[in-house]
C-alpha cells in the first residue's frame, strides 16, 4: 500500500514539475528573448521550484556539497538521472550542456536549452560536437560559462559500470581549462527511467578541480577514479542513512 501511495505521489510530482515549465517559460520569455541571461534566470527559477517541491511531494531532500565553480571551466559529472542535471545547473552561474539533438525539439525545454548555450549532439556524432566545441573555444565564439559534460555519455544506473569516453579528454586538453569533477548518488532516489521517486537525501558533490596541463590518459585516469570513488562513497552513505532511519 505504501508503495502505491509513493508511486501516486511520484506521478503527481512528475506531472507538476514538467507542467510548471509552461508558466515559467512564458513568464521569463521577454527576458529570454532579450538575451542569454534571461534564459539562464528562467532555468534557475524552474530548478529552484523543483528543489522546493521535491521534499514535500516525494520526500527527496537535495544537498550540494563542495564548491561550485564560478569561472570558465569544464565540469565532468556522474550522470544518474535528470536530478543531477537540475542540481548541477542550479549551482553554477552560467552552465551549458552538451546534449542530445532530439532534446532540442522538446517544447519549451529545447528552445531554452539552445538559448542558454547548450551544444546539440547527433547520435553517433559526439566526436564532431567535441571538435566544434574545441574550435569555438579557440576562436572565442563559445558562450562564456561552465561547460557541463557527462564523460560516460548517458545516464548510468547506480552500481552499473560503464566506460568513460575520450571526448572529455579532448575538450580538457584542447581548451586548456581546469576540470571540476562531480560525484552523485541521485539515482538511488530519482531513477534514470520510470515514475517512482524514493525518499532520501540526494547529493551532488563538486570535487577538487583537476588543473589543466595533464596528459589525456593521466587526466582520464584521475577523473574516473575521483568520480567513481566519491560516487560509491555517497551511495554507501545514503544506504547507511536509510537503514539507520
Amino acid at each position: 500500500m505504501m508503495q502505491l501511495v509513493q508511486w501516486l505521489r511520484s506521478l503527481v510530482f512528475v506531472v507538476v514539475i514538467y507542467a510548471a515549465m509552461i508558466p515559467y517559460g512564458l513568464i521569463y520569455l521577454p527576458a529570454a528573448l532579450r538575451g542569454r541571461d534571461g534564459a539562464i534566470a528562467a532555468c534557475h527559477a524552474w530548478c529552484r521550484f523543483v528543489k522546493r517541491a521535491a521534499p514535500w511531494m516525494v520526500g527527496i531532500r537535495t544537498e550540494v556539497r563542495g564548491t561550485p565553480p564560478a569561472g570558465e571551466c569544464l565540469i565532468a559529472a556522474k550522470h544518474q538521472s535528470f536530478l543531477d542535471i537540475i542540481l548541477i545547473y542550479s549551482s553554477v552561474p552560467r552552465g551549458k550542456f552538451i546534449m542530445k539533438t532530439e532534446l532540442t525539439k522538446a517544447p519549451i525545454l529545447g528552445w531554452y536549452a539552445l538559448r542558454i548555450g547548450c551544444v546539440p549532439v547527433d547520435r553517433g556524432k559526439r566526436a564532431q560536437a567535441v571538435q566544434r566545441m574545441v574550435a569555438d573555444v579557440a576562436a572565442g565564439r563559445a558562450d562564456p560559462g561552465q561547460l557541463i559534460i557527462y564523460p560516460q555519455g548517458t545516464r548510468i544506473t547506480p552500481g552499473v559500470k560503464a566506460p568513460y569516453k575520450v571526448g572529455t579528454s579532448v575538450l580538457y586538453t584542447e581548451s586548456g581549462q581546469p576540470c571540476v569533477p562531480v560525484a552523485c548518488n541521485v539515482g538511488l532516489f530519482w531513477p534514470r527511467k520510470g515514475i517512482m521517486r524514493r525518499p532520501g537525501i540526494a547529493v551532488v558533490e563538486f570535487l577538487d578541480p583537476i588543473p589543466s596541463g595533464l596528459s589525456g590518459p593521466d587526466f582520464m585516469k584521475t577523473l574516473e577514479r575521483r568520480i567513481e570513488d566519491r560516487s560509491d562513497a555517497l551511495m554507501a552513505e545514503a544506504c547507511v542513512t536509510v537503514i539507520a532511519s
